[in-house]
């Protein structure tokens, strides 16, 4: 099989005839090179950028609202400091999520103080774009709320209006990523397996221990616990268990054979986060239907 045999094969219904000949390009956390991520000014840009679709985050607040976050930790991304999970929505609007970007924020992009988002708010922002445009929700975990995560989101979606068999509200494509299988096989209980994406990354100890910080006993177990949800993500693509696999570029340019054999059985792939033009050449070679990046405009630009 053909690259271009694998393109037509798991083209999209609603996919424009450009869409066909291109990759889908999904902008991760919002334009989130040009603006502070998962802000309201970073999904406006990606909007007028001209993205097909958007990538975001999901958490819970104390308070059981869904947040577009991607830390479990406010310290990276706001003023504030702590486990989002043990605050409320209310003491979030009080934190400023843009500043430490350094970007100044148009006017036509909301105030300082309007761009944390809840779910319920891209979705509204998302109506407002005039076509049919994909959100690919990715649920964070671990999470001290556990499976109780997918259940409010499945139940927000419900409540606004999603149809849970062709994964559309009103003119969105909704789709669900988790690196967590157990995430996943809940997921699938609820949702057709075409609108679910396996999301998998190579794991090591050493980049576990300097990204959380940790020593080298607790790095080291964190690590073989994520090493097997790796595992098991790749054994849930092999067995064709979801329509969508998610890999990260490096694990592309790494794992070629598995690459091209998850290709040849039919998974869509949606691959993160494609920014340089080599990536978004290699993406484009391989046949791959979907990229992750910071930059929509500039990756659209290049296809």
């Amino acid at each position: 099989m053909t690259n271009d045999d694998l393109g037509r094969s798991n083209k999209s219904p609603d996919q424009s005839t450009e869409q066909n000949t291109r990759p889908m390009v999904y902008a991760h956390r919002g334009a989130s090179a040009a603006f502070a991520e998962h802000t309201r000014a970073a999904y406006l840009k990606a909007i007028t950028d001209g993205a097909d679709g958007v990538e975001c985050d999901v958490h819970l607040t104390r308070d059981q609202h869904v947040v577009l976050l991607h830390d479990a930790n406010l310290d990276r991304t706001s003023d504030g400091t702590g486990p989002v999970a043990e605050k409320t929505l209310e003491e979030l609007r009080q934190l400023d999520f843009s500043s430490w970007k350094g970007a100044r924020i148009p006017d036509q992009y909301g105030a300082k103080s309007d761009q944390l988002l809840t779910l319920p708010e891209l979705l509204e922002i998302l109506r407002g774009a005039g076509r049919t445009i994909g959100l690919a929700i990715e649920l964070k975990h671990p999470s001290p709320y556990q499976l109780k995560l997918e259940d409010r989101v499945l139940e927000l979606l419900g409540n606004e209006g999603w149809n849970a068999e062709t994964s559309m509200l009103d003119n969105i494509q909704v789709s669900f990523m988790s690196f967590s299988p157990d995430s996943i096989k809940h997921l699938l209980r609820f949702v057709p397996a075409e609108h679910i994406c396996q999301l998998v990354d190579d794991v090591t100890v050493e980049e576990i221990r300097d990204e959380l910080g940790l020593g080298v006993i607790t790095g080291g177990a964190v690590a073989n616990v994520m090493k097997a949800a790796q595992q098991e993500g790749e054994r849930i693509l092999d067995d064709c268990e979801v329509g969508l696999a998610g890999p990260g570029i490096d694990y592309v340019r790494k794992h070629a054979r598995t690459v091209q054999r998850w290709l040849e059985s039919g998974r869509r792939f949606r691959v993160w986060t494609v920014d340089s033009e080599n990536d978004v050449a290699l993406c484009q070679g391989l046949g791959i239907h979907e990229i992750t990046t910071n930059k929509p405009a500039q990756v659209l630009a290049q296809l």
